[in-house]
C-alpha cells in the first residue's frame, strides 16, 4: 500500500490494481469458463481441524485422508518450487500446500498469478507441516471466481466503522469477530424460536402494510397503495393483529419479524428493527415476567455458552433472579435524594424535570398526569442505572393505552418493562380485553394526537369490533431482538448486530 501524503494516491493505486485484475480476468475468459460452477467441496475447514487436529504427522501420512475444500485466498506465499496459501471458507481457515509435482506445471504457474481474495477449489490429502499445522497437500487446484477488488490491508483489516457498515461483505471477509457476532445472533434467535415452539406457541405472520398504524406509540412510515387508492403504513408493531388471533381461538401465538418506525438513528435505534411479540391466553403479567426471564436466559446460553458473561468490560449475571421494582421504588433506589412526598407532588415533578432539561410544556407531557411525570423522571434519573436485569412494573394508565388496568390500584396498569444494562429490552402486560375501556383509551389517544402528540395512537374500529366478540384474559410481551443481540455479542451499537444498518446516502 502506498503511504503518500496525496489523498488521491490510495484511490489511484486501487484503480490500478483493479485494472490489473480485470486484465487477468480477460485472460481467464479467453482460456475458457471464467466462473465455473462444477466444483463442490466435500469438507469445511473447521470440521477438518476438529476431526484431525490431534493426529500427529506420521498418523496423518499413514491415513492419507482426502480433502476437498473451497474458499477465498487470504494469504499467499510463493517460494519457487513450492507455495503456501491460506484458504478461508464459511467455517474458518485452513492452509494449502502446493508444488509442481502435486498440481502440475501449468496449474502451479497459474496459481502464481492469482490474487488475495480469489475464490478457489482445492483437492488433495491432509498432512501436518513440520511446525504441526494441519494443511491440505494439493493434488488439484482451480480458480472458481476472480476477485476484481483488492481486500483491505491484511494487517489493518476493516477498521473504519463507516466502511464496515456500508460494505458489510468486506467486513465479514476480513473480521472474524463480525462473523462470530452474526453466527451468535443466529444461534440465539434459533433457540428463542425453539423455546417458543416447545412452550406451545404457534408462529404466525401478520401484515407489514397496515391501513391504521397501531400497537405502539411511534411515528410510522407512510406509503400509498395505487390499486386500492389508499394510504398505508409500514407496521410499527404487530400487536393488534396478534390479539385478533387470540380472539379467533389461537391461544398462544408469536411473531419474530420486522417493525418500522420513522424516528431517529442512534446506537440504540434503527428505523427497521427486529421484534418478537407473543401472546398467551389465560396468563397475566406475572406469568409473562417469569416466562420472559427464562427465555432471555436460554438465549444467552445459546449465544455465549453461559448465562453469566461480560458486557462492555462489566460482568452481567442473567442466571440470578431478575429484580422487580415499581417506578417509584426504582427512583428511590438509585436516586435516594427524592422523598415519597416529593414524588407524589405534581408541581415538584414538573419543576424537577425542567431542571433536567425536559420540556414539560410540550406534548406528550404538557397535559400529563402525575403517573406520566413520574415515568419521565424515572427515565431521566434511574433508567440508565439499571445494569442488572430489572423488571419495572405498574405503569400508569395514561402511558399504557393497551394494558389492563389494575383491579386494586387506581390509575395503574398490569404492565412491566425489562431493563438490562440501562436499556429497555422488553415490554409486556396483561392485555386490555374490555372493548368499552379500550374504545375510551383509543379516543383519549386521538385527542392527544389532535393536541400535537405525533406518536399517539389512531382509533382502530375493527380492533374494537374484534374485542366485542370476546378476548380471553391474555398476557402479551414484545422483546427487542436487536438490543438483546447487542447484549449477547458485547456490541456497543445496534449497527454492529444488523447486517445492513440504515445509513445516510454516500453522496
Amino acid at each position: 500500500m502506498t503511504h503518500s501524503s496525496d489523498p488521491a494516491a490510495p484511490v489511484a493505486e486501487e484503480n490500478h490494481l483493479i485494472a490489473e485484475r480485470r486484465h487477468k480476468l480477460a485472460r481467464l475468459r479467453e482460456d475458457g469458463v471464467a466462473f465455473p460452477n462444477d466444483f463442490v467441496p466435500d469438507n469445511k475447514a473447521a470440521d477438518l481441524h476438529a476431526a484431525y487436529h490431534e493426529h500427529d504427522k506420521p498418523a496423518l501420512e499413514a491415513l492419507a485422508q482426502p480433502a476437498k475444500v473451497a474458499g477465498r485466498i487470504m494469504l499467499k506465499r510463493v517460494m519457487g518450487k513450492a507455495s503456501f496459501a491460506t484458504l478461508q471458507d464459511g467455517s474458518g481457515r485452513i492452509q494449502i500446500y502446493l508444488d509442481k509435482n502435486g498440481v502440475g506445471d501449468e496449474a502451479y504457474e497459474s496459481f502464481k498469478t492469482w490474487d488475495i481474495g480469489d475464490i478457489i477449489g482445492v483437492e488433495g490429502t491432509l498432512f501436518k507441516t513440520n511446525k504441526g499445522e494441519l494443511s491440505v497437500r494439493a493434488a488439484g487446484i482451480r480458480m472458481l471466481a476472480k476477485s476484481l477488488r483488492p481486500l483491505p490491508d491484511k494487517f489493518h483489516g476493516v477498521t473504519d466503522q463507516e466502511l464496515r457498515y456500508r460494505q458489510r461483505y468486506v467486513d465479514l471477509i476480513m473480521n472474524e469477530q463480525t462473523r462470530h457476532t452474526f453466527m451468535a445472533r443466529s444461534k440465539a434467535i434459533g433457540r428463542i424460536r425453539q423455546y417458543m415452539l416447545d412452550a406451545g406457541f404457534m408462529e404466525v405472520e401478520t401484515p407489514m402494510l397496515h391501513p391504521i398504524p397501531g400497537g405502539a406509540t411511534a411515528k410510522p412510515f407512510v406509503t400509498h397503495h395505487n390499486a386500492l387508492d389508499m394510504e398505508m403504513y409500514l407496521r410499527i408493531a404487530p400487536e393488534l393483529y396478534l390479539k385478533r388471533l387470540i380472539v379467533g381461538g389461537f391461544e398462544r401465538v408469536f411473531e419474530l419479524n420486522r417493525n418500522f418506525r420513522n424516528e431517529g438513528v442512534s446506537p440504540r435505534h434503527n428505523p427497521e428493527f427486529t421484534m418478537m411479540e407473543f401472546y398467551a391466553a389465560y396468563t397475566n403479567y406475572h406469568w409473562l415476567m417469569d416466562f420472559t426471564e427464562s427465555l432471555i436466559r436460554q438465549a444467552a446460553i445459546a449465544a455465549t455458552g453461559s448465562a453469566t458473561f461480560t458486557y462492555q468490560d462489566q460482568e452481567l449475571d442473567l442466571a440470578a433472579p431478575f429484580d422487580r421494582l415499581t417506578i417509584i421504588q426504582a427512583i428511590q433506589k438509585y436516586c435516594p435524594q427524592y422523598t415519597q412526598v416529593q414524588l407524589e407532588d405534581i408541581n415538584f415533578l414538573r419543576t424537577e424535570l425542567k431542571k433536567l432539561r425536559v420540556d414539560v410544556d410540550a406534548p406528550p407531557l404538557k397535559q400529563a398526569g402525575i403517573g406520566a411525570l413520574q415515568l419521565a423522571l424515572f427515565e431521566e434519573t434511574a433508567e440508565a442505572q439499571l445494569w442488572n436485569p430489572t423488571f419495572i412494573v405498574d405503569y400508569p394508565v395514561e402511558v399504557s393505552p393497551l394494558a389492563r388496568a389494575s383491579d386494586n390500584h387506581p390509575g395503574i396498569t398490569e404492565r412491566f418493562e425489562l431493563f438490562i444494562t440501562g436499556r429497555e429490552m422488553a415490554n409486556g402486560f396483561s392485555e386490555l380485553n374490555d372493548p368499552e375501556d379500550q374504545a375510551a383509551r383509543f379516543q383519549a389517544q386521538v385527542e392527544a394526537k389532535d393536541a400535537g402528540d405525533e406518536e399517539a395512537m389512531y382509533y382502530d374500529a375493527d380492533y374494537i369490533r374484534a374485542l366485542e366478540y370476546g378476548m380471553p384474559p391474555t398476557g402479551g410481551c414484545g422483546i427487542g431482538i436487536d438490543r438483546l443481540m447487542m447484549l449477547l455479542t458485547d456490541s456497543h451499537s445496534i449497527r454492529d448486530v444488523l447486517l445492513f444498518p440504515h445509513l445516510r446516502r454516500e453522496d
